[in-house]
């Protein structure tokens, strides 16, 4: 933001991304033109009290996990032109990338479902798409209950399966079936207080909207010395 606004605004970084911070640490020092330093102020602050929140949320769900192979995804619930800032925060945090448009992973969710006609019909439409553009890119499904999955078990051909809305118990049960043969994604309803018994259940991805959509902005200002 600085270099983009003004060249000559000389930056002097002290602490990088991802450090841990306290109250009254100094991240940073700028110098230069005092009117370019007051035009850039409140953009900087809000892209770094943002991006710090949403990685500090990130740390504090990923420390919840400790000791568990699960992971914690993102969403594209991110804010319109701050995809690419908030998935990198996302990233620093210790968390993973889920996707990030619709170009690099294919995700069938109930509407396709829905709207194609039933499972079958559109992870079947979705492979013929695949081989017409000679694209390679995963799948992942949505199921909404049992049956569903078991129909996905049936039918095949996808590489992960997102567990909508289930319960522990019931993500439980998924898990099982599955048996391993594909990775399994728990989403919908997911809270920091709960989301360790989903992780128990043996899944290896939760995805975590509000990483991106409930964050709460890190609190920091921009001082003259």
């Amino acid at each position: 933001i600085f270099h983009r606004f003004d060249p000559d605004l000389k930056m002097t970084v002290y602490i990088e991304d991802g450090t841990a911070v306290k109250p009254g640490d100094v991240a940073f020092v700028v110098e230069g033109r005092v009117q370019s330093l007051l035009q850039t102020e409140r953009l900087m602050l809000n892209v770094m009290q943002r991006m710090s929140g949403i990685a500090t949320m990130t740390h504090r769900y990923v420390k919840k996990l400790e000791g568990l192979h699960t992971r914690i995804l993102d969403t594209r619930k991110t804010t319109p032109g701050m995809r690419m800032l908030e998935k990198e925060a996302v990233k620093i945090g210790g968390g993973v990338n889920h996707r990030i448009g619709l170009f690099d992973m294919i995700l069938l969710k109930d509407n396709h479902v829905d709207f194609a006609g039933g499972i079958e019909n559109a992870i079947s439409r979705c492979h013929d798409y695949l081989k017409a553009k000679g694209k390679d890119l995963k799948i992942e499904i949505e199921v909404r209950n049992l049956d569903e999955l078991k129909e996905v078990m049936r039918v095949g051909g996808v590489d992960r399966i997102m567990l909508d809305n289930f319960s522990p118990e019931l993500t439980k049960e998924a898990v099982k079936i599955v048996g391993g043969k594909y990775e399994i994604e728990s989403s919908g309803g997911i809270t920091f207080d709960t989301i360790r018994d989903y992780a128990e259940s043996g899944v290896d991805f939760v995805s975590v909207g509000a990483l991106t959509h409930s964050v709460k902005g890190l609190d920091m200002s921009f001082k003259a010395c």
